[in-house]
């Protein structure tokens, strides 16, 4: 989706990939397939690149920091991407600059997660359970994130025993989840889209609306304000996804952080008028940047999971006869239950509408849906 976005612009990219079955690797033209862990094949691969960028964060670090005292522009560089590849490193960060976040500590065995749990506000009416225990590096989608729910929990052992740091943090009782989505640029200049609520089901994210329903326009603007902070202290070149949680007393506190194109930002390639695809480009090229304001009053994005996963032409022509105006993208990846293999995104003026349309196409493209 990124290579698509460049094609106006007559970008030309290069790609290094796992294998050759990868989603970009079936649309760039030059392709290295490689390890991105071994630092030799990122130096060969970065010989004549322009810029580096990333559709994940798990490049090493400190191999980052090679290419970069090589002369290669890494963008976001090794100092920004830290933060969204080491949940330790964040979360000390976004603490010392007084951003709100879940209380959180790192923890070394189990005896660690019930004492901080007891250490919660809330254990003056229990025990201060459930915490949730995540790998600081590696984990997405639900995945390398344990929610214990007492000191006997079997659950509370799990994170240790790969012998990595785990941090805990207290179950945060929230309304709903947003995020807010800006870009910014080497020289500085920042947008930020709209802040959309974000639907997850078992840990994966399912639905996405724009702009977020109900979210008063005070709250908004503070949490725009508070990812366009985030992007300039960490020094963020290109696009921020800042996840949040909403608390049932309107507080917003920051969960995650990815620097990259994100899943929450899906929406805007149908329903802004520059979408986080474009703007992460222009960033990474130091062009200045696109607008991202809303081309309709509603946008709907629902991720299609991997299921049943019917024929796909079929399911083209039921989909697109049923709602000509709906938007599906694929990702001609190998279906795995629960895995994000494509999404669709609706606009309309009825929220009630745009919501069953993007529901109905995702999960009759998925297969859970048959009529």
């Amino acid at each position: 989706m990124t290579h698509e976005a460049g094609i106006p612009l007559g970008i030309k990219f290069k790609l290094l990939s796992d294998t050759p079955q990868d989603s970009a690797a079936q649309v760039v033209n030059d392709v290295v397939v490689g390890d991105y862990r071994d630092l030799d094949t990122l130096r060969r691969f970065a010989q004549g690149c322009d810029v580096i960028t990333f559709d994940h964060e798990h490049v090493p670090t400190e191999h980052l920091r090679a290419l970069e005292a090589d002369g290669i522009p890494v963008r976001p560089g090794p100092d920004a991407l830290v933060h969204a590849q080491d949940k330790g490193v964040m979360r000390a960060r976004l603490g010392e600059l007084g951003i709100p976040a879940p209380r959180n500590r790192i923890v070394s065995s189990p005896a660690d997660v019930a004492a901080f749990a007891a250490e919660g506000p809330a254990a003056g009416d229990g025990d201060g359970f459930p915490v949730v225990l995540k790998t600081v590096r590696g984990g997405y989608d639900g995945k390398g994130v344990w929610v214990v729910r007492g000191a006997d929990d079997p659950a509370a052992a799990e994170p240790f025993k790969a012998g990595v740091p785990v941090l805990a943090e207290e179950k945060v009782d929230f309304a709903r989840e947003l995020a807010a989505n800006v870009v910014r640029s080497p020289h500085g200049q920042a947008v930020a889209y709209p802040v959309v609520e974000s639907v997850q089901v078992d840990g994966v994210c399912d639905t996405v609306i724009a702009p977020a329903p109900g979210l008063a326009e005070d709250a908004a603007v503070h949490a725009q304000e508070l990812a366009l902070r985030i992007a300039h202290e960490l020094g963020v070149v290109g696009h921020l996804a800042v996840e949040l949680f909403e608390t049932r007393d309107g507080e917003v506190l920051v969960n995650e952080l990815a620097m990259r194109p994100h899943n929450s930002g899906h929406w805007t390639q149908d329903g802004a008028v520059t979408s986080q695809f474009a703007n992460h480009l222009r960033a990474v090229l130091d062009l200045p940047l696109g607008d991202p304001r809303c081309r309709a009053p509603w946008t709907v994005m629902g991720n299609v999971l991997g299921g049943d996963y019917p024929d796909m032409y079929s399911a083209y022509l039921h989909c697109m006869a049923r709602d000509p105006q709906l938007k599906i993208h694929m990702y001609g990846k190998t279906v795995k239950p629960g895995r994000k293999v494509g999404h669709v995104n609706v606009c309309g003026d009825d929220l009630a509408d745009v919501r069953e349309r993007a529901a109905h196409a995702a999960g009759y493209l998925r297969g859970t849906i048959t009529e």
